[in-house]
């Protein structure tokens, strides 16, 4: 007792001593935890790195997956849970005899049948259109594989379109594609939630029926085409630029070079000839359309896009969705890349990390408390 509290020098000492070896310890015990955490790291990123390369240097276009949802369970499913949420135990208990009573009947019923034909089949497809209209591969395949299952005349394929449309070419590959579908015979229904304009509609217009919300962005059925012309400026900066073609119309109009009134009307009518192509195209699909009357660039939303004979029916894809899973099996049908073992690597390394440094610090606590 006389050690500790009679003598104040004493006690300082020996606590700048505890103070000091704790503070040496720490930094001690610190720095084998930031070695080992930085280890981990770099173990983990040197996986992800060598993962990588091999993906990419294996990777192939065709890596893609095909994912089919029956959208006839999924409604199920969410009327099931909801009804147990509202009804009382003896309604939830009629409702479920009386549903398997519909079953067994059903079930006899197709026993019976003479001819015990399959149900008619609904095939969702889903096209979001950028400038490139990039989607068109995935649309591709889709319809390759739809193509060899649906039965004409009693099938039907539901594209969901959403695009504001793009390039002529890529959009006229993606309309070429919803024509193989009716050169076959196969009901095709395009529904338009958002907007399908330009592109989108020329995509919209070759289905059987168009359904579009009320306040859906139709039309636009035009053609544009934009650049700036530095050539100005390079004059000014003392910097040539020299464009060398064979051929009369190889080149009509330049960023860089000065452009001349010839190659404006040259572009100019081959902005009009595409303008006709595309009027020609909705004509020949929609022959009810006044082609002259909406084809000016304008839009159209919705109720008014149906004044004008550019949709045929006001509605949301959810709703016509929906009411054909009453009668028919309702498949939504899309491709994906498959995730490469980067990609899966990449999803789980926050996870991984965490664990890693979450075990070190575990390990140092426990070594702490043992000393």
């Amino acid at each position: 007792m006389a050690l500790i509290f009679g003598s104040s020098n004493y006690y300082l000492s020996a606590n700048n001593r505890v103070i000091e070896e704790g503070i040496v310890e720490f930094l001690s015990d610190y720095g084998i935890f930031l070695a080992k955490a930085i280890t981990v790291v770099v173990a983990i990123l040197f996986v992800i790195a060598a993962a990588s390369g091999s993906a990419i240097k294996n990777k192939k276009s065709s890596d893609k997956e095909m994912l089919v949802d029956k959208l006839n369970d999924k409604l199920d499913d969410t009327r099931k849970e909801l009804e147990h949420h509202i009804l009382s135990k003896d309604e939830a208990k009629s409702l479920k005899k009386q549903e398997k009573s519909e079953a067994k009947q059903a079930a006899k019923r197709n026993k019976n049948a003479a001819d015990n034909e399959r149900k008619a089949r609904v095939y969702v497809l889903d096209f979001d259109g950028d400038i490139k209209a990039s989607a068109v591969e995935s649309l591709r395949e889709a319809v390759t594989a739809v193509l060899q299952v649906c039965e004409p005349e009693k099938d039907e394929v539901v594209v969901k379109i959403e695009s504001g449309g793009g390039m002529v070419h890529s959009y006229g590959l993606a309309a070429a594609q919803l024509d193989r579908i009716k050169n076959r015979g196969i009901k095709l229904t395009v529904c338009v939630d958002k907007v399908a304009a330009s592109g989108g509609y020329m995509m919209a217009c070759v289905a059987d029926k168009i359904v579009a919300s009320p306040f859906a962005i139709m039309g636009s059925i035009g053609v544009v085409a934009q650049l700036p012309n530095f050539n100005r400026l390079l004059k000014k900066n003392d910097i040539d630029f020299e464009i060398l073609t064979a051929g009369e119309h190889k080149r009509t109009l330049t960023m860089f070079g000065e452009n001349t009134e010839k190659g404006r009307q040259k572009f100019l009518a081959d902005l009009e000839d595409t303008h006709q192509l595309f009027k020609a195209y909705v004509s020949e699909r929609r022959p009810a359309v006044n082609i002259e009357e909406v084809a000016n660039g304008d839009i159209w939303f919705g109720s008014r896009a149906k004044d004008v004979a550019l949709v045929d029916e006001l509605r949301t894809s959810d709703d016509y969705l929906l009411e054909a899973s009453k009668t028919a099996e309702v498949y939504a049908l899309q491709f994906k890349e498959k995730p490469s073992l980067a990609d899966k690597l990449g999803l789980s390394i926050s996870r991984g990390v965490e664990a890693a440094i979450h075990r070190v610090l575990n390990d140092w606590n426990i070594s702490r408390g043992m000393k």
